[in-house]
């Protein structure tokens, strides 16, 4: 008789197993966690325990979670973002890595990648203040941060310091001459920030950018040929380099050097096939090379880059414009 009482029993408990799962995972997707906690520690196998998991993490029990986490993971999507948050919460930085590198991009993925990458950041920024606070790196960091805010007069007083402390290091001088230009476009400013570029250049001789930079200020200054030359020499050193492309294909097309703003401006819409400055530079080349079915095909190109997309958030985009 107690054998047949505990057959019954068994199988009972069998059938609610089911049950309890499902009202478990319905109960987490609702939310309601303290529910789906009791159904689910009444369900076996690997869905249950994993869901059991993704409960434990959602109310901060990750250590509970963890080796059920590890064991859902990476066949379930869910648990690979549990554990990548629960290795978050943790300081463990290198295996959240680890786990959203294997994780589809997708919202969740990427703003928890987001996130690891603003600890990661604060807690080395922490760490080099409290170790090196008189360094020149912490005067190059603030100044990148200040940069980061607009406050460009703030930021190459940092970089001034930090030169005064490392004058040969890379990169600051470029730094320096480039919040020079972005807070002030005034004529004594065009003149210091090439200096910091020329000073760049004596240390990196091969630094595109600084030739990019002083070809800017040399525009600014309607030295057009210096200009041309000094892009020229950028994309010696970097062929692939979008905008210096782009800058001197339009010195071209003011010159009507039509064969050499084409060449140079197919190649920057290979690099960068939705920029507008390139498609309505090369439209006007082509026209003015008498390719006039070119031209109309770049027209067609930057109408549809102009063109907004259509949406809701680009509704909402509107209506901001709208508001004076």
């Amino acid at each position: 008789m107690m054998r047949v009482i505990s057959f019954f029993v068994l199988a009972a408990c069998a059938c609610a197993q089911p049950d309890a799962l499902m009202q478990g995972i319905a109960a987490y997707s609702k939310g309601d966690y303290p529910v789906a906690e009791r159904e689910l520690r009444k369900a076996s196998g690997p869905q249950a325990r994993a869901f059991l998991a993704l409960t434990l993490a959602a109310t901060n029990r990750c250590e509970d979670a963890l080796p059920a986490l590890k064991e859902a993971f990476p066949t379930q999507r869910l648990a690979g973002l549990a554990l990548a948050q629960c290795h978050l919460n943790a300081s463990r930085f290198d295996e959240a890595a680890i786990v959203l590198a294997q994780l589809p991009k997708d919202a969740d993925s990427l703003y928890l990648a987001a996130r690891l990458h603003m600890r990661a950041w604060n807690e080395a920024l922490r760490d080099l203040y409290k170790v090196a606070p008189g360094s020149y790196r912490v005067n190059q960091i603030s100044g990148e941060i200040l940069e980061t805010q607009g406050q460009f007069s703030e930021a190459a007083a940092e970089y001034r310091k930090a030169i005064e402390k490392n004058p040969e290091a890379l990169s600051l001088h470029f730094r320096l001459g480039r919040a020079l230009l972005m807070s002030t476009h005034s004529p004594s400013t065009f003149d210091e920030a090439r200096k910091e570029f020329e000073a760049e250049l004596a240390r990196n001789p091969r630094d595109a950018v600084a030739h990019y930079q002083i070809a800017q200020v040399l525009l600014a200054q309607e030295k057009v040929a210096e200009a041309a030359a000094r892009l020229e020499l950028a994309l010696t050193i970097e062929p692939a380099f979008p905008e210096a492309l782009i800058a001197l294909g339009k010195l071209r097309v003011a010159d009507k050097r039509n064969d050499d703003a084409i060449r140079l401006l197919t190649r920057a819409a290979e690099l960068q096939p939705k920029s507008e400055a390139v498609h309505y530079n090369l439209m006007l080349a082509y026209r003015n090379a008498g390719r006039l079915e070119d031209a109309r095909k770049e027209k067609a190109l930057l109408d549809t880059i102009q063109k907004p997309p259509d949406g809701e958030f680009s509704d909402f985009l509107k209506k901001l414009g709208e508001k004076k």
